[in-house]
């Protein structure tokens, strides 16, 4: 047996869902501002969905191929108000899902994560003013576009931590490159200083 072999964990859960949660409270909790347990919840189900291939791509003409959620979110004001709340939901997760978990994926293409992150935020809030409960909980949609880059940063250091078993591995690349924000450094134990211009 290799020594690497020792490293490999099976996941055993009931379900991903569960799993996804309980990743991101232990992570949640070391943050110094900690999102509501609902988003974690919420967040969890999202991940737990595009675990299959079929919701995180779409078939078009036989081809497999990304969604193109700027088109779709442009398009959705056109659509009846049901329709409206589908097309922002598949925006709105489909962009958590890609700034959060599989962020690195970013890196090869022409946009960034920052317009993800903003796709994001605006399908939320456009889901809010169509639906704006979940769970009985008013305005929950625009809780989570608000929260936005808090629940992408758990995902972050949750995905690194499935990968590598560091969960800060990420983060401190994105530290050395001064592109971590300051609620990564923050839940990565790392406190940022505020440097001073010498006039």
């Amino acid at each position: 047996m290799h020594p690497k072999d020792d490293d490999k964990k099976i996941v055993l859960a009931v379900n991903l869902q569960g799993f996804f949660f309980d990743g991101l409270m232990e992570i949640n909790k070391k943050s110094l501002c900690p999102v509501p347990e609902s988003l974690i919840y919420y967040s969890s189900g999202v991940l737990d969905k595009f675990l299959l291939s079929q919701d995180f791509f779409e078939v078009n003409e036989g081809k497999v191929r990304e969604k193109v959620l700027g088109l779709k979110l442009l398009e959705a004001t056109q659509l009846t108000r049901e329709d409206q709340k589908k097309v922002y939901k598949e925006v709105a997760d489909t962009s958590l899902v890609v700034c959060g978990y599989f962020s690195e994926s970013v890196n090869k293409k022409i946009v960034d994560v920052q317009y993800y992150s903003q796709l994001g935020k605006m399908a939320y809030g456009h889901l809010n003013g169509v639906v704006p409960n979940f769970l009985d909980i008013p305005c929950f949609y625009s809780m989570i576009a608000t929260s936005f880059e808090s629940m992408t940063t758990l995902m972050t250091l949750l995905a690194a931590k499935n990968r590598t078993g560091v969960e800060n591995n990420l983060i401190f690349k994105k530290i050395l490159k001064s592109e971590a924000t300051e609620n990564e450094m923050l839940m990565s134990g790392v406190f940022p200083t505020q440097t001073k211009k010498v006039s």
